[in-house]
């Protein structure tokens, strides 16, 4: 993908589920997560052992997020170890088929 790919992206969507959003200040995903939302983007965060960051109630998974709010998701930003991720990609895509 290239860097004007990513910024059509960024400038298009603005609703995000970021998966493995941590609360700690120095982990990537909160940092990113915190810019964005500075940025006026709307974060989601999804993490099933906290219960809010960033002044976000948190969600144990994308599928335990709300319908109505999953239907407003643009983005799914996962910050999560390699082998973790499958599974999150194919409840990303349930969403994707669910809502389109």
């Amino acid at each position: 993908m290239s860097n004007s790919e990513v910024t059509e992206i960024l400038n298009k969507y603005r609703v995000i589920a970021v998966v493995g959003l941590s609360n700690q200040l120095g982990k990537p995903s909160h940092r990113v997560a915190a810019y964005m939302k500075n940025h006026g983007y709307k974060i989601i965060p999804v993490n099933p052992t906290i219960e809010e960051a960033l002044g976000e109630k948190s969600y144990k998974s994308l599928l335990d997020i709300p319908q109505e709010i999953q239907r407003t998701i643009d983005v799914v930003d996962i910050f999560r170890r390699s082998e973790d991720v499958p599974p999150i990609v194919d409840q990303a895509i349930q969403l994707k088929q669910k809502f389109g």
